[in-house]
């Protein structure tokens, strides 16, 4: 079963980024949206991404995943070391770049291939000399112990099928005094048997999605201090990734529209910091 989950989180990630770009509009359907932006930039504003953050980076690297700016509340200083747990695209770490600046480094880990692909392509286009991608599952992290200043992760550790153990290995990284900011769906109650057993609800970032209250008990066993939620907000679900993930789940899991929409009220974006503590 888990290795079922991750092949089509890997399936369907893969063909985003193979289609990176070329399907950019969003449904001309929709009153507020029309075709003058691509719908990945209209995504990530709703978000927490500035015009100017996202005009400074190559376009392709926007793919319009995240639910939330991890980088906004991370306040990275010149020099730092950055880790970002399932990188995508590049965007964060293009934008991480910016603020740590030559002296600083930033890596990206992602377990997609066509993903990694794709982001090394993006820093070779925006000349980015201090970001690498390597290829990895966020769980067995290709990082040294106590390596990383700050870790960040965008949408992406409510995939994994074992978030203790990705929490495990962010600790590991980090150095004393490292801290993690990360963007990431949560609920505010208990799914439907129907939505969890669901891989179009898994592949779309609710499925697999803990209560809030259980993320945060998980980031604290870690080893983390200091764990708090910075700010919360809705999530725009049908704008991700150009996936109408409401009516995937009408289509193909037969749920009905009503249960979708309480579904949907049950989802929101946190933003999540802790810390790790010196001597640990």
């Amino acid at each position: 079963m888990i290795e079922n989950i991750r092949k089509k989180v890997q399936e369907r990630y893969g063909k985003i980024a193979a289609g990176a770009g070329a399907t950019s509009c969003c449904d001309p359907a929709k009153s507020s949206c029309g075709c003058s932006q691509p719908v990945s930039q209209i995504l990530s504003q709703s978000v927490g991404y500035s015009d100017n953050e996202l005009k400074s980076i190559p376009q392709e690297a926007n793919v319009g995943l995240g639910c939330g700016n991890p980088l906004a509340l991370a306040s990275l200083r010149q020099g730092e070391t950055v880790l970002d747990l399932g990188s995508g695209g590049g965007i964060d770490c293009f934008l991480a770049s910016q603020q740590v600046g030559p002296q600083g480094r930033v890596i990206g880990v992602d377990m997609t291939p066509d993903m990694i692909h794709l982001a090394r392509e993006n820093a070779s286009k925006g000349h980015y000399t201090n970001v690498e991608f390597r290829l990895g599952e966020i769980e067995h992290l290709p990082v040294a112990d106590n390596s990383m200043d700050v870790a960040i992760s965008n949408c992406v550790i409510n995939l994994s099928v074992d978030k203790s153990q990705v929490f495990r290995e962010i600790f590991r990284v980090l150095k004393p005094g490292g801290r993690m900011m990360v963007s990431d769906i949560v609920l505010t109650k208990e799914l439907p048997a129907e939505v969890q057993q669901s891989v179009a609800a898994y592949t779309g970032c609710i499925g697999g999605a803990l209560q809030k209250d259980d993320y945060l008990k998980a980031i604290e066993a870690a080893g983390f201090s200091g764990v708090k939620i910075m700010a919360e907000t809705g999530v725009p679900v049908d704008l991700w990734a150009d996936v109408p993930i409401p009516n995937d789940l009408s289509a193909k899991e037969k749920i009905s529209k009503e249960q979708i929409k309480e579904v949907l009220g049950m989802i929101v974006s946190a933003k999540v910091y802790a810390e790790k503590k010196d001597g640990k």
